[in-house]
This record gives C-alpha cells, sequence and structure tokens, in this order.
C-alpha cells in the first residue's frame, strides 16, 4: 500500500505556509481541549515570603548583657500567652470588662460584619463555577403597520399575539482557572478580613487594659494629693499655732496657706482624667458614658512576668502580619486572573421553551424551539490587557513590600516595650530611693522648723520636692503596666494563625444568626 504524507522538503511556500498554520492550529487547539477537560491555571504560583528571625530578642532581660532588675520575662522563654491574655494581669474587675468588650464593642461588631461580606464575596466568586439557568415567560401583543409595502415583515397591518416559556442556560469551563483564581483571591481576602477583625479586637482589648491601669494610676496620684492635703492642713495649723504664740511670723501662715490650696487645687484636676478614661472605657464595651462608673481603687500592682517566647514564634503569632501575608496571596491570585485574560474564553449555552399565538396551544409539542452550541471569545487586540497585567504585579509588589515593613515594625514594637518595662523597672527601684530620701529630708527640716532653726519656706521647698518625687514614681507605675499591655499587644495577645480560618472555612455559608438584619 502507497503511503502519502506531507513532502516537509516541499518548494513550494504555499505548501510549506499551510503545513505550519496546521501544526499551530492542531497544537493550539490540542491544548485549548486538553485544558477544557481537565482544567489548566495560568499565572505564577504563590510562595509565601520567607523572613529570617534573630535568635533571640535583644531588649529581653534574660540576655547576659543586660542589667538584671526586679521585672523579668516569664520563664521557659518559648512559652507564650494562650487565650484571655488579660488574665495574666490576676485583676478580676479587668476580666469581666474584657469579657463585655468582646460581646458588646460595636467596632469590634463592624469588623465582623466586614468578615461576613468578605465570606459571601467567596460564595458569589465560587458561583461561577456551577451553569446559570433563567427563565422569561412572557406575553405580548402587537400590531403591525398596514403601509410597509417593502418590508419583510410578515402579515402587515395585522393584530399578533405571542406567548412565551423560554429557558437559558449557559455554563464557563474554567479553562485557563481565571475562575479557579477568583475564587482563591475571595478566599485570602476573606482570610485578610479575619485577621483584620482579631487585630482590631487585640487594639481594642489592649486599649481598655490601658484605660483600666490609666484611671487606677489617677486614683493613686488623688489618694496622694489627699494625704498631701491632709498634711499641708496639719502644717497649717502648726504655723498660726506658732504665729499665735510669737514664735512664728505672718508670712509663714500664707506660705501654708498658699501650698495647701495648690495641692488643693492640683487634687481637684486630677477628675478630669479620671472621668475621661471611665467614659472611653464605657465606649469600650459598649455602655452609654452617662450610666457608666468604675469603683475607685488605687493602682498597687506591679506587671507580672510576660511569656515572650522566641522571636519566629512572633511571625505566626500577630494577625497584622497574617493579614498582610494573606494580602499577598490575594493578590497573587489576581495576577492569575490578569493572565487568564490573554487567553480564549470558552462559553456553553442552551436555549429552548416554547411559543405559541394562542395560549392553548403554548405546551403543545409543535410549539417549542431551542438552541445549543458553543461560544468562544479571542483578544484579537485590547490594549489594556498588558497595562492591567502590570497593575496587579505592582500591587503585589507593593504587598511584598507592606509585609515585610509589618514584620519590621512587630520586632521594633517588641523590643521597645520589653525595654520600657526593664527599664522602667530599675528606674522606679531608684525612684522609690529618691521619695524615701525626700521624705526624709522634710521629716528632719519640720524638726528643725518647729525648733525655730529654720525658716517655713525650707518646708516648702521640701514639700515640694517630696510631692514632685511621690508623683513622678506614681506616673513611673501606671507607664510599666501600660509598657507590659503594650508588649503582651505586640506579641500578639493570645492569638495565633491557627486560629485563622482555612479556605474551606470562609467558603462556607453564614448562618441565619449571622445574616439577621439588626434594628
Amino acid at each position: 500500500m502507497r503511503k502519502i504524507g506531507i513532502d516537509r522538503n516541499s518548494a513550494n511556500p504555499q505548501s510549506r505556509a499551510a503545513q505550519y498554520r496546521f501544526r499551530f492550529l492542531s497544537a493550539w487547539g490540542a491544548a485549548f481541549l486538553s485544558c477544557a477537560v481537565t482544567g489548566c491555571t495560568v499565572g505564577p504560583k504563590y510562595h509565601p515570603p520567607v523572613t529570617q528571625a534573630p535568635a533571640v530578642y535583644k531588649e529581653s532581660p534574660a540576655q547576659p548583657h543586660q542589667d538584671a532588675g526586679p521585672w523579668t520575662v516569664a520563664q521557659p522563654q518559648d512559652a507564650m500567652l494562650r487565650g484571655n491574655w488579660w488574665e495574666a494581669f490576676h485583676e478580676p474587675e479587668l476580666n469581666a470588662l474584657e469579657d463585655r468588650l468582646n460581646i458588646d464593642n460595636q467596632t469590634i461588631k463592624q469588623y465582623f460584619q466586614n468578615f461576613m461580606e468578605a465570606r459571601a464575596l467567596v460564595g458569589e466568586a465560587r458561583a461561577l463555577y456551577f451553569p446559570t439557568a433563567t427563565g422569561a415567560p412572557s406575553f405580548s401583543r402587537s400590531l403591525s403597520s398596514g403601509n410597509l409595502t417593502n418590508s419583510t415583515t410578515a402579515n402587515t397591518g395585522k393584530l399578533f399575539t405571542m406567548y412565551q416559556l423560554p429557558a437559558t442556560v449557559s455554563w464557563e469551563p474554567d479553562v485557563w482557572g481565571r475562575i479557579r483564581n477568583t475564587v482563591h483571591a475571595a478566599e485570602y481576602n476573606a482570610q485578610v478580613s479575619a485577621a483584620d477583625l482579631e487585630n482590631e479586637r487585640l487594639s481594642e482589648q489592649v486599649a481598655l487594659a490601658e484605660y483600666y491601669f490609666e484611671i487606677h494610676g489617677q486614683d493613686a496620684l488623688v489618694r496622694l494629693y489627699a494625704e498631701t492635703v491632709e498634711a499641708d492642713r496639719k502644717t497649717l495649723a502648726l504655723t498660726q499655732a506658732l504665729y499665735e504664740t510669737g514664735v512664728d511670723d505672718k508670712v509663714s501662715v500664707v506660705e501654708a496657706q498658699s501650698t495647701l490650696q495648690s495641692a488643693e487645687s492640683a487634687a481637684t484636676n486630677l477628675g478630669i482624667l479620671r472621668a475621661q478614661y471611665e467614659h472611653a472605657i464605657a465606649v469600650l464595651v459598649g455602655k452609654q458614658a452617662s450610666s457608666f462608673s468604675i469603683p475607685v481603687r488605687p493602682l498597687t500592682v506591679a506587671p507580672p512576668p510576660v511569656p515572650i517566647g522566641i522571636p519566629s514564634q512572633l511571625l505566626e503569632r500577630r494577625p497584622d502580619i497574617a493579614a498582610a501575608e494573606r494580602t499577598m496571596a490575594a493578590a497573587n491570585a489576581e495576577i492569575g486572573v490578569a493572565y487568564a485574560a490573554f487567553y480564549p474564553n470558552l462559553v456553553l449555552s442552551a436555549s429552548g421553551g416554547t411559543q405559541s399565538s394562542a395560549f392553548s396551544h403554548l405546551l403543545d409539542w409543535p410549539s417549542r424551539f431551542w438552541s445549543v452550541g458553543p461560544t468562544i471569545s479571542v483578544p484579537l487586540f485590547n490594549a489594556a490587557l498588558d497595562p492591567t497585567l502590570h497593575e496587579y504585579v505592582a500591587i503585589y509588589n507593593a504587598d511584598l513590600a507592606n509585609y515585610r515593613q509589618t514584620v519590621l515594625t512587630a520586632f521594633q514594637q517588641v523590643e521597645d516595650y520589653l525595654a520600657q518595662v526593664r527599664i522602667l523597672s530599675q528606674q522606679i527601684q531608684q525612684q522609690r530611693q529618691a521619695v524615701a530620701s525626700a521624705q526624709d529630708a522634710l521629716n528632719l527640716e519640720i524638726g528643725r522648723y518647729e525648733t525655730g532653726l529654720d525658716p517655713y519656706i525650707d518646708v516648702v521647698l521640701l514639700q515640694t520636692t517630696l510631692l514632685g518625687d511621690q508623683q513622678t514614681l506614681a506616673d513611673l507605675q501606671v507607664e510599666q503596666m501600660m509598657g507590659a499591655v503594650e508588649l503582651v499587644g505586640s506579641l500578639g495577645g493570645g492569638w495565633d494563625t491557627s486560629q485563622l480560618p482555612t479556605p474551606a472555612q470562609v467558603a462556607k455559608g453564614p448562618s441565619k444568626a449571622e445574616t439577621k438584619i439588626q434594628r
């Protein structure tokens, strides 16, 4: 049998061009058919960024080069806070407020609804996997013109009635992975929203703890000034007695009165910040400021040892880092969507139904009509495709830079607050010694004044010094508690990435309770 084949050495240019066209179309058709059946995904594969974390925290008081102070981190260092991190401060009142915040804080509720919206967008994207079917029953009655002499319209000048029961089904196979990348982008964005929710929750929890210790720090100052006012009153009574007996002069009485009045004025002013902190806590826990109050109780506790873990754990514990990384994943999926726009698009559609001029014959077999056929759209020229792809690449690169900056900021914050708590612990010790020395000096000077050795102005100066040192000590104690709270927050609180919902979890539809309209 004689074999018939293509002569590869044919000198006919037209024949050779036909062969090339045949090969190109055959290869393209085979690739398109293969992807239509099995599905292909174009675009870059996502690889999470790799960040080299330091071996230890430089500012940790457990490091040998640091001066040991009364405050240190919890042991072992690789331990981490779990769950309700604020319970480590052993404040039952704070625990109750934090529990109420997690339920009634309106900002957290707003972020939760943003997360519900992101989950709904995942459902919208996943709907592209399935066919769409529509039905459009219609009735029309029309009259055509009788003066259409050269028209192709049938039955000109006649009254026409039409009943229709049409249905259309269309489906777009995910040939190049456009739909898959769209779904992935929606899932990753939902994870970003979930991480944003946890980051906002942590921020609100930290703010509440800070306000809580601030308000009790004000209570400590109020007690300090109350004691100062009482001491100043006794001193005023002493100067008046000495003046009345002729031992002292009127100037000492006036100076004692001025000192007492200044202390009373400063004590009154302390009520402003306490009221403002109390109002701020009311807003955080979802209560009206007019009907909310916190009992007076001076701050007396020191910050507890905080388990800081090892630096590499920080990347898994900060919700803002998780959000930045998931944002990168979503941007990478969007690049895949942009790549898919360069390839042909296949849509399978079918339509059919019945139509009749008489309603009684609408369901008769001869009244049926239908059409079936695929549609392939090929991007022959679209000047926007390249700029769109470049746009999403730039977005991804910007998200990568944002991720790296977020990581750098996270380590900076941990180091900042480690240094703050550690150094303030040493300063508080020094300030206590300064207060004790100022108190001793004042006691000695009061004795010298009572015996007439020194004028009252020397007592006033030492009283001012002691009050300043005491106020500084109270401020340092509050600042140290604030630093400890911020340190816990910078470590991610009790959260880690294992609590981040998976793509499968965010793809689940919301429950009826979650979709209920709130009034």
